[in-house]
């Protein structure tokens, strides 16, 4: 029986995590939860996932929440190599951190300004946030120095997570591709990816939610 992920299109978390299964070549029985509408917060969702994040994986009787455990526990399973996530402990170190600088910077500066513009019917971007923002592409363009992808030669889970944010922010402050050269260069790798596709339509979704709130796009 194939896993069940309870999911919401728009989420940034839900599209690394199919760009993930997309790569494996593994199908979800995929349950939408209109996160809009507040369905994570009902009863039965909260049975699974007590926290009410997305997505959430149900794998048999395992149940697992957050992305990045997620696409570690599809990878460790379903994959027919290492090639995604490597057994040398420098290499899964490396991704492990780029992770960890998704989950605790990139996707806390994405919430601050989604739920902003949301949730506060805010029409702009603070500028304080497209200054945070910013500065973390600086980041990403530090991580590739000397690699072509995110966490070295070749493309690794941390490429998906990372991707299905920054493809996020890129929409409302955009990466200066002057400026930063191999982070343009990267996402436009990115994209050429075949599994990359199945980003696109969550991500014209998250544009579409947003554009009629936000005066700059």
């Amino acid at each position: 029986m194939a896993p069940t992920l309870y999911m919401y299109q728009a989420s940034s978390s839900v599209r690394a995590v199919l760009i993930t299964a997309k790569a494996l070549d593994l199908k979800f029985n995929e349950k939408e939860i209109d996160f809009l509408h507040l369905d994570h917060l009902k009863p039965e969702y909260f049975q699974l996932n007590p926290q009410h994040t997305i997505p959430t994986l149900v794998d048999d009787d395992f149940i697992l929440w957050d992305s990045h455990a997620i696409m570690i526990y599809i990878v460790s399973k379903y994959a027919k190599n290492n090639l995604l996530y490597p057994e040398d402990l420098k290499k899964r170190a490396v991704i492990h951190q780029r992770l960890y600088f998704e989950a605790g910077v990139l996707s806390v500066q994405m919430r601050n300004f989604a739920f902003a513009v949301l949730y506060e019917n805010k029409t702009s971007i603070d500028q304080k946030d497209k200054e945070a923002i910013h500065e973390s592409y600086g980041i990403l363009e530090t991580f590739l120095e000397g690699k072509v992808w995110i966490a070295g030669d070749s493309v690794t889970i941390a490429d998906y997570s990372l991707i299905a944010t920054v493809s996020t922010l890129n929409a409302f402050v955009s990466i200066d591709t002057k400026k930063y050269r191999k982070l343009s260069k990267w996402v436009l790798q990115c994209e050429n990816l075949p599994e990359y596709e199945v980003n696109r339509k969550g991500l014209m979704e998250v544009h579409n939610i947003l554009k009629n709130k936000l005066s700059i796009v």
